[in-house]
């Protein structure tokens, strides 16, 4: 098959554009570095017959309505609301921290003052960044923030990003609420389930189309090759005169002329356990116990009847693309100096009119699941012109 679109990474972003592609009679290679489909959100059932998530729980939200009608199209759903308890003090307390949360920490008497407090400052449903809380006027409501950032956020937060507390982005702790309701939800979307027969079936009726042929175990910036002068895309010697959809790593894709993009990756613990649960939900944070941030434990995820069960343990780390151990990108580290060299790789592709870019590596940016496929419906709809 000679394609019409190229298209880089079969991962949501990836996965979309080629599903949409076909559907108006594209014929479209996808090149994927993986041996196999569905990028971070790939999951198999072990020899237990327990869903695994091999690359970290992935629980679907959203409040966008087309893209939940976007995906049914693909797989069938089991409802399920995502619930994360903390270890804080010995105790297992709801998270985010909430009103319940409040109750499990402090005598009651207090609790329901402070209650009362929250609720007449800042109204039942409000989501108040811990900082706010830490700088109020009032002298409990300032207690209490700090008592959310020490036990809750700081060392998790140092954990989760390698960082000194002096160093952390003001805009990640801009998106630690204390939630000022007794739901202990993690999300609050419309829409919350997980495909009924995994993601990775998912993507399989994605990429069915006879129009689309996928290549795993490729790297694709092997067989690319763009020249800055002409502004031509040439795959495999020869210059291609399609469409080259990228959704990997740009400073890759440039073989880091203007150096590296920096990330943080994860290194997973698995562990099997005879028993039928090792904890209460899905997923317990431990912010200041042990060098791992949480345990997931994916029987809770897609219920399967069996007397065993497997948990993983989340170890951050520092991304080292040449260390297979640490060579997976998971979050972009936020700071002014790697926007500015995102953004000089950004202007290389003015270029390239041929080569559209797109998703959570190729933006620098971290999406959720309903943030990838929105913004890969909106780019096709947008630029289905070009292609």
């Amino acid at each position: 098959m000679t394609p019409d679109v190229i298209v880089i990474g079969a991962g949501f972003s990836g996965a979309v554009m080629a599903e949409r592609l076909a559907a108006t009679g594209k014929k479209v290679l996808i090149l994927e570095q993986r041996d196999q489909i569905a990028g971070n959100c790939y999951d198999y059932r072990n020899e237990a017959g327990i869903m695994i998530h091999q690359y970290g729980p992935h629980l679907f939200h959203t409040n966008k309505p087309e893209v939940w009608d976007y995906l049914s199209r693909f797989t069938d759903w089991h409802p399920y609301e995502h619930k994360v308890l903390s270890r804080v003090d010995g105790k297992l307390v709801p998270m985010p921290f909430n009103l319940n949360t409040l109750d499990r920490l402090y005598p009651k008497h207090e609790a329901k003052s402070l209650s009362r407090l929250l609720i007449a400052r800042y109204g039942e449903g409000a989501k108040v960044p811990i900082l706010d809380l830490c700088d109020a006027a009032e002298p409990a409501l300032e207690a209490l923030g700090k008592l959310v950032y020490d036990k809750f956020f700081v060392n998790y937060t140092t954990k989760q990003w390698g960082v000194k507390p002096e160093d952390i982005s003001a805009a990640v702790t801009a998106r630690v609420p204390v939630v000022i309701s007794r739901d202990n939800r993690y999300f609050h979307d419309k829409w919350q389930a997980i495909p009924k027969d995994g993601y990775t079936a998912m993507f399989r009726k994605m990429l069915a189309s006879n129009s689309i042929k996928v290549e795993l175990n490729v790297d694709a910036t092997t067989r690319l090759r763009l020249d800055q002068n002409t502004g031509e895309v040439f795959f495999d010697g020869s210059v291609f005169n399609g469409h080259v959809i990228f959704t990997g790593r740009l400073d890759a894709l440039f073989n880091y002329v203007h150096g590296e993009l920096p990330y943080r990756s994860l290194q997973f613990v698995y562990e099997e356990h005879s028993e039928d649960f090792y904890q209460p939900v899905t997923t317990v944070n431990y912010p200041n116990e042990h060098a791992f941030t949480r345990i997931t434990e994916f029987k809770h995820i897609l219920p399967v009847d069996t007397v065993t069960t497997t948990i993983v343990k989340e170890f951050p780390q520092d991304f080292d693309r040449h260390d297979p151990k640490r060579n997976v990108p998971y979050y972009p580290v936020f700071n002014d100096d790697n926007q500015n060299r995102y953004n000089d790789y950004r202007a290389l592709l003015q270029a390239f009119p041929t080569l559209t870019v797109l998703g959570r590596l190729a933006d620098y940016r971290y999406y959720n699941m309903d943030d990838a496929v929105a913004n890969a419906l909106y780019v096709y709809r947008t630029r289905a012109a070009v292609f």
